[in-house]
């Protein structure tokens, strides 16, 4: 089964400069986390790019508002798939906020852990777990053990133990993230839907289906509330339960899930996005599952497409 995958991303926001140069930047900055939150990531990738520009011609190079706009903007093409134009994006941050604000920072730690995560979206599990690590020390570190941040290294490690099939070393780390967000942010919390997804993932992954079931619909809930129906998350959030619901054989839960997740997908991502391939082959598999092979195979070849164009 594809999952659709949460991951927590990080905005850094990092103010300084001249005034009038700062305040400029600080509302196109605004502009692409409000963008980015709606999930309008074609407009926030514009906006992101003149953030960029205005931050490299009023800034030192090694200013880290430069290093926030190039976070902001690698974040935006990892998440439409457009790795290869984030990865560079992303080292450079880091390697900006190492020299500017010190190598054992939050802002180093967040740099790390989005940085590890397009790795890990590439099933490159080896360079990403050496970052997630890093990361999870500088916060725990610098921040304190109850942190949010902490939670969210803590649930990035988690989610690349469980794609991994280490499912020993995953369960704690996804319980302890959960716990901390709940407490520090309240139950109804966007960060507190994606920690109860991971943890669901890996219980499906072991079949303990009625132990994950609960936790996804409260991820719905909470994402649906949150960002409005038409969000990528929501999508994200629909898929998963409908995967839940077709490795159980309740084809007719999961059929109408994956449909609407899929036009979400379409309508705020574009045709061409991994998701939509996640869950083109979704919906393939289910009507591959019951049968209707003449159904399956023109999703999947447009899936495949999809895939070839993110290699």
């Amino acid at each position: 089964m594809k999952r659709a995958i949460f991951s927590f991303v990080l905005i850094l926001v990092v103010v300084g400069g001249h005034a009038q140069a700062a305040a400029e930047w600080e509302m196109l900055n605004s502009e692409v986390e409000s963008l980015y939150q709606q999930g309008d990531y074609i407009q926030a990738t514009s906006v992101a790019k003149k953030a960029l520009q205005t931050a490299e011609q009023t800034r030192d190079p090694l200013h880290p508002d430069v290093a926030t706009s190039l976070n902001s903007l690698a974040l935006l093409h990892s998440a439409q798939g457009q790795y290869t134009q984030a990865e560079p994006l992303f080292k450079r941050a880091l390697a900006i906020f190492e020299k500017s604000v010190g190598p054992e920072s939050p802002e180093v730690a967040a740099s790390l852990n989005n940085l590890a995560t397009l790795y890990r979206n590439q099933e490159q599990y080896a360079q990403a777990e050496p970052l997630y690590k890093r990361a999870l020390a500088i916060d725990e570190k610098t921040l304190g053990p109850d942190h949010p941040n902490v939670a969210i290294s803590l649930n990035n490690l988690g989610q690349l133990y469980e794609a991994q099939g280490q499912y020993a070393q995953a369960e704690p780390l996804l319980k302890r993230a959960l716990a901390i967000l709940e407490k520090a942010l309240g139950p109804d919390h966007p960060n507190v839907a994606i920690s109860l997804n991971n943890l669901a993932q890996l219980y499906q992954a072991q079949e303990q289906y009625a132990q994950a079931e609960p936790l996804y619909k409260r991820t719905f809930t909470i994402s649906k509330k949150a960002f409005g129906p038409d969000h990528p998350n929501v999508a994200l959030s629909l898929n998963n339960l409908g995967g839940l619901y077709r490795d159980q054989g309740k084809f007719a839960h999961a059929e109408p899930l994956f449909k609407r997740a899929l036009a979400i997908s379409e309508k705020t991502l574009g045709p061409d996005h991994p998701n939509v391939a996640t869950s083109l082959e979704n919906l393939a598999q289910l009507y591959r599952d019951i049968g209707y092979a003449s159904k399956a195979t023109p999703l999947e070849k447009r899936a495949a497409a999809i895939r070839k164009m993110q290699r």
